[in-house]
Parts: structure tokens; C-alpha cells; sequence
């Protein structure tokens, strides 16, 4: 059976991982850090601390809120 192809924000985490050179797992601990904030505030975190792409922020962001209930 062929493995499913991710698609929405998620369909980005394989050139996420490539550009950053960390795993989406690093990311998401990332963002527990500051799980507090609003979603625009998240996404300006991972732009400000680690020169990210918005679409990329964004992406892991979305996914992120979605996973936790947010």
C-alpha cells in the first residue's frame, strides 16, 4: 500500500526539514514554548528567532495550533 502524501501546511514539513536541518518535531517543541501567544505571535517567533519563511512559520504553526487544540 502506498504511504499517504501529505497535503495542507503539512504537504511543507519534507522542505521545512531540509532548508532548516531540524525535524518538525524540533519545531513543534519550539512552539510549546510560547503556546500562550496568538497564532500570528507564534508565527513571528519562529521568523524573528530563526530567519524562517513566512509560508513555513505559517505552515508549522497552523499544524501545531490544530494538533493542540488551539
Amino acid at each position: 500500500m502506498a504511504e499517504k502524501k501529505a497535503t495542507g501546511p503539512a504537504s511543507y514539513f519534507p522542505s521545512i526539514e531540509k532548508k532548516y536541518g531540524k525535524p518538525i518535531e524540533y519545531w513543534m517543541k519550539e512552539l510549546k514554548k510560547v503556546s500562550k501567544r496568538a497564532h500570528m505571535e507564534q508565527v513571528a517567533h519562529l521568523k524573528e528567532k530563526f530567519e524562517m519563511g513566512h509560508g513555513h512559520a505559517n505552515a508549522i504553526v497552523h499544524v501545531f495550533r490544530q494538533k493542540n487544540g488551539l
